[in-house]
C-alpha cells in the first residue's frame, strides 16, 4: 500500500527528534576510548603502590588526563607472567612521576582524544539539517494544494483559472433554449474576433456583460461555450474566492488579476456568483463587511477607473441582482444585463435536443410530448430528467429509455422518490377521495388547468398526487384561473368535509392550504384583485436583504391590515364553497372514480375527462399549441 508523504513525514519527524536525543545522550556519557590498550582487570591504587615498591612493575601508560593507567606487571602467584591492569589514579599524585623515575621504569602519557567531541559537533549539525530539509520538502509539496501552508506567501495573488486557448468543450451549438442571451453574447465574440466592423463605424466593445437568471438556467454554460468560441485568453474565477479573513487580500488579489489580464489582452475574465463580493456597500448590522467593499471598491476601480482597461472583457453571473450595488450596474462597467430565463416549450425542445444525443432513446419517446409536460422546468432541470430516465432505464434492464421511464422520471423529479404503496383500508379511501375531490374540481372549473393524472402511489412526503399541465407559457395570469386554482386546490379538503363530516377532516391538506393563503393574498395586495381597489400594498421581493429590508416600514395602516385579512377571507370562503357544491353535484361520479382509483392507483387525464364526462359535461379548456 502507498503511503501518504505527510504520513511519512509526520513519523520520520519524532524519529529524528528521539535518535538525536539519544546520540547526543551516549557520547556525553560515553568514557574515553583507549583503543588497543583498554584493560579489563583492576587493579587498586594501593596495590599499584605495593607493586611499584617491589620493584614488579614493568611500564606504565598514563590516559585520560592523568586520571588512568595501563600497568604492565609480574605476578609471582603466577609464575612471573606479564598482566595488564588497569588502574584509577587520584586527582592530585604528582610524587608518582618522581617514582617511576627513580625504579627507571618506562611510562608515557597519552592525550585525551576528541572522538566524542567531533560526534557530538556532527550531531548537533545533521539533526537541524534533517529538520530544514524536511520542513522544506513540506512547503514544496504542499504549495501545490490551496489554501495549504506553502501559499502562505501567496495570499495576494489571483486565484483565478487561466486558459492561453480555452477549450472547454461547449461551443454555442451546445446551448440552447435561450437564444436572445445566445445573440446578445455573439457580438462579444464576434468584436473580439473581428473588431474592425465596429470600430469602423464608431462602436466601442461592451466593458462587461451581466447574466442574470435562475439557477439551472445556463449562465456558466454560456460563459463556457463564450470561452470555447472567442479563441483569446479567459480568466475565470468565483466571486468568492476574492474574499478572506485578512485585510486587504481580496483587493490585493483583484488587482492582481487584472494585472494578468492586462498582460495577455485581448481576453474575457469571467467572474462566477458575483454577488458573493459584489453586494451593496453600507448594509447589514453594523455597516457591513469592511474587507468584502474594500475588494468591491477595488473591483469598481479596475473596471472603470482613471487608468481604465483596453480589451478586458468582464462577464459576470448571479440570481441575485437585487443585493448588488448600484456602482457595479452602471454602464461603462457592466454596459448589458442579458437575462437568462427558465426556456419556453420551443426552447425545452432545443434543450432536450442536445441533452439527448448521447442517449439512446426507444422510438416511440417523443421529445415534444415531454417538452411539453415540463413547463417551469430549466436546462439543468431537463439534463438531470434525461439523466434519472436513463438511470432508471438501466436499473430495469431495458434497452432503450421509453416513456415509462420519463414520466417516472418527471415524477421524481418534481415530488420525489417512490414510497410503498397504501394497503387498503380506510386511509386509502380517505386519501382517494381527497385526490379526486382536487381533480373533479380542476376538471368541471372552465379556467382551471386540465389534469394529467392522478395516483395513490406515494411520493416524496406526498401519499398521493393530483398532477396539472398548466397552459403553456402564461404570462399573464387572470382573476379567473387564480380563483380557479384556489378552488381545485381547497378540492381536497372539501371532498374530505363533504364525503365524512368535519369529525374526518385530516392534516393532508396542509400544504394546501399554504398556496391557498399565499395566492389569495397577493390578489388583494400585489394584484389589486378585491374590494380595496386597484392598489398595490406590498413590493414583489424575495429574501430580506439585512441593511436595506430590515428597516423597511410597512406600507399600509392598521385599518387597512385588517381589511385585508378579510379580503383574504372572503376569497378563500368564498371558492371553498364554490368546490364543496361541485363535489355535492358530482356525487355519483366520484364514488366511481374513487372505486377506480383504488383499484388501478393511477388514473391518467385523458382517462379521467372520458368518465367525468358519461355524468356531467366537461367544459372545454383552451390548450395553447405551440408553433414549432
Amino acid at each position: 500500500m502507498k503511503l501518504s508523504w505527510r504520513i511519512v513525514l509526520l513519523w520520520t519527524l519524532p524519529l529524528l527528534v528521539v535518535g538525536f536525543f539519544l546520540w547526543q545522550g551516549a557520547f556525553a556519557t560515553s568514557p574515553m576510548t583507549m583503543g588497543s590498550n583498554t584493560a579489563s582487570t583492576r587493579m587498586t591504587y594501593g596495590r599499584f603502590l605495593d607493586y611499584l615498591a617491589q620493584d614488579r612493575i614493568m611500564s606504565v601508560d598514563f590516559y585520560d588526563s592523568g586520571r588512568t593507567a595501563i600497568v604492565e606487571a609480574t605476578d609471582p602467584e603466577l609464575d612471573g607472567r606479564v598482566q595488564r591492569l588497569r588502574v584509577d589514579l587520584p586527582g592530585n599524585a604528582p610524587e608518582l612521576i618522581s617514582r617511576l623515575r627513580e625504579g627507571h621504569i618506562n611510562f608515557d602519557v597519552h592525550p585525551p582524544r576528541n572522538d566524542g567531541a567531533i560526534w557530538g559537533l556532527l550531531g548537533n549539525l545533521i539533526f537541524p539539517v534533517l529538520l530544514i530539509g524536511g520542513l522544506f520538502f513540506l512547503f514544496r509539496r504542499s504549495s501545490n494544494v490551496p489554501g495549504g501552508p506553502g501559499q502562505a506567501m501567496n495570499f495576494g495573488k489571483s486565484r483565478a483559472r487561466f486558459m492561453m486557448e480555452a477549450k472547454t468543450g461547449v461551443m454555442f451549438d451546445d446551448v440552447a433554449g435561450i437564444e436572445e442571451a445566445k445573440e446578445e453574447l455573439q457580438e462579444v465574440v464576434y468584436f473580439l474576433k473581428k473588431p474592425e466592423r465596429f470600430t469602423a463605424v464608431g462602436a466601442k466593445i461592451p466593458k462587461g456583460v451581466l447574466l442574470v437568471g435562475p439557477p439551472g438556467t445556463g449562465k456558466t454554460l454560456l460563459a463556457k461555450a463564450i470561452a470555447g468560441e472567442a479563441g483569446v485568453p479567459f480568466f475565470s474565477i468565483s466571486g468568492s474566492e476574492f474574499v478572506e479573513m485578512f485585510v486587504g487580500v481580496g483587493a490585493s488579489r483583484v488587482r492582481d488579476l487584472f494585472k494578468k489580464a492586462k498582460e495577455n489582452a485581448p481576453c474575457i475574465i469571467f467572474i462566477d456568483e458575483i454577488d458573493a463580493v459584489g453586494r451593496q456597500r453600507g448594509t447589514g448590522i453594523g455597516g457591513g463587511n469592511d474587507e468584502r467593499e474594500q475588494t468591491l471598491n477595488q473591483l469598481l476601480t479596475e473596471m472603470d477607473g482613471f487608468e481604465g482597461n483596453t480589451g478586458i472583457i468582464i462577464i459576470a453571473a448571479t440570481n441575485r441582482p437585487d443585493v448588488l450595488d448600484s456602482a457595479l450596474l452602471r454602464p461603462g462597467r457592466f454596459d448589458r444585463q442579458v437575462t437568462v430565463d427558465a426556456p419556453d416549450i420551443k426552447g425545452r425542445l432545443e434543450v432536450l435536443e442536445v441533452h439527448a444525443r448521447n442517449k439512446k432513446l426507444a422510438p416511440e419517446v417523443s421529445l415534444e410530448a415531454i417538452a411539453r409536460r415540463t413547463p417551469g422546468f430549466t436546462g439543468a432541470d431537463l439534463a438531470n430528467l434525461l439523466n434519472e430516465a436513463a438511470i432508471l432505464t438501466a436499473r430495469r434492464r431495458k434497452e432503450a429509455i421509453t416513456m415509462l421511464e420519463i414520466d417516472d422520471a418527471v415524477d421524481r423529479v418534481v415530488a420525489g422518490m417512490e414510497g410503498t404503496p397504501l394497503v387498503d383500508s380506510k386511509s386509502k379511501r380517505l386519501i382517494a377521495y381527497h385526490e379526486i375531490g382536487h381533480a373533479i374540481v380542476g376538471t368541471l372549473l372552465q379556467a382551471h388547468d386540465p389534469v394529467q393524472k392522478v395516483t395513490l402511489i406515494p411520493r416524496g412526503q406526498a401519499q398521493g398526487l393530483t398532477w396539472f399541465t398548466p397552459n403553456e407559457e402564461q404570462g399573464l395570469i387572470s382573476r379567473a384561473q387564480l380563483t380557479a386554482r384556489i378552488s381545485g386546490a381547497l378540492g381536497g379538503r372539501a371532498a374530505e368535509q363533504v364525503i365524512f363530516g368535519d369529525a374526518e377532516v385530516t392534516t393532508g391538506a396542509g400544504g394546501d392550504l399554504q398556496q391557498v393563503g399565499g395566492m389569495a393574498r397577493q390578489m388583494v395586495t400585489r394584484f389589486g384583485m378585491s374590494d380595496l381597489g386597484p392598489v398595490s400594498l406590498e413590493s414583489q421581493q424575495g429574501e430580506v436583504f439585512l441593511g436595506r429590508d430590515w428597516t423597511t416600514r410597512s406600507e399600509y395602516s392598521e385599518e387597512i391590515s385588517a381589511r385585508i385579512d378579510a379580503q383574504v377571507r372572503n376569497i378563500v370562503e368564498h371558492c371553498y364553497e364554490q368546490a364543496c357544491k361541485i363535489i355535492e353535484d358530482n356525487r355519483a361520479v366520484i364514488d366511481r372514480l374513487v372505486d377506480l382509483l383504488i383499484e388501478k392507483e393511477t388514473i391518467d387525464g385523458e382517462e379521467f375527462r372520458q368518465i367525468v364526462a358519461e355524468y356531467t359535461p366537461v367544459p372545454e379548456k383552451e390548450q395553447y399549441v405551440p408553433k414549432l
